[in-house]
């Protein structure tokens, strides 16, 4: 079968990496532990590409980007520094999908633009992931025999009406199912950001109002239930959930997909949430 082929919604904090043995690791094992099941998942489901939608990303104004080198690469931790203690991820990118994806955008009307930089078919000239990019990767991709290649995703968030953003992921999957590939589909997404009043974002009762209403809409099978979120309600919880839930939302809505909450917690200031997305078997 080609296509959409396995989903999820998995957070960035990289603090779930063990490898990185950051502080406050150990308060975040149920959400490593959901990871690895993540990981286990994807694998069976053998993608030949990841398509992982990131809000941390390259943005290009009023569109959704495409990263289109030949190779994309990650580093985290002090690996990057030649210290060790870290790590580096890196995949080739599956330019003839993101050709693929640009052109059922168009006719859904999203825009969608391909990142290149210096010479881009030259595996030396890489580009950049980022955390919200890296620490999925790591669970689901990283670790395959042999690595799927990738498609990296990243929205002008705030700049955009939200109405577009279910429409990517039906055009992802058209895409897949246009170039017969099997595909997974990772939305990269951390939940409401204001749960610690001596965290960054301070404290505001929206952040945990926002992951129980997402939750509930996830469990009733319903993340489409997302575009009706208050907007100035949405700003006090301080997600960056919100844009990839709708991708992953459209990628699966009329489909059989259903998801499975692996795991919600909230060990620093702001919460995870794990989901799974497969076919549901009549």
């Amino acid at each position: 079968m080609s296509g959409l082929v396995f989903a999820c919604i998995a957070p960035h904090g990289s603090m779930i990496i063990p490898l990185l043995n950051e502080e406050g690791g150990q308060k975040a094992l149920l959400t490593r532990a959901a990871m690895e099941e993540l990981g286990r998942r994807m694998a069976a489901a053998q993608p030949e590409t990841i398509v992982l939608i990131t809000p941390h990303g390259h943005r290009v104004d009023g569109a959704f980007s495409l990263l289109n080198n030949q190779r994309v690469r990650g580093d985290l931790g002090s690996e990057a520094e030649g210290s060790g203690g870290g790590f580096t991820v890196v995949f080739e990118v599956d330019k003839e999908l993101n050709a693929a994806i640009v052109e059922a955008a168009q006719a859904l009307q999203v825009p969608v633009k391909r990142l290149g930089y210096a010479v881009p078919d030259d595996p030396t000239f890489w580009q950049p992931l980022d955390w919200g990019a890296s620490v999925p990767l790591w669970f689901m991709g990283g670790m395959f025999h042999p690595r799927p290649k990738v498609v990296i995703a990243c929205a002008d968030r705030g700049n955009m009406p939200w109405e577009l953003f279910p429409s990517l992921g039906k055009a992802i999957r058209r895409a897949a199912e246009s170039t017969g590939r099997r595909i997974a589909l990772i939305a990269s997404a951390d939940m409401g950001h204001a749960h610690d009043e001596n965290g960054p974002y301070g404290f505001d009762t929206a952040s945990a109002e926002f992951d129980a209403a997402t939750i509930e809409a996830i469990k009733d099978q319903d993340p489409g239930r997302l575009l009706t979120f208050d907007q100035p309600w949405l700003k006090r919880a301080s997600t960056d959930a919100f844009g990839q839930i709708l991708n992953l939302h459209g990628a699966i809505e009329g489909t059989d997909f259903r998801g499975e909450l692996l795991s919600y917690e909230v060990p620093t200031y702001f919460g995870m949430m794990c989901v799974a997305y497969e076919l549901s078997i009549k």
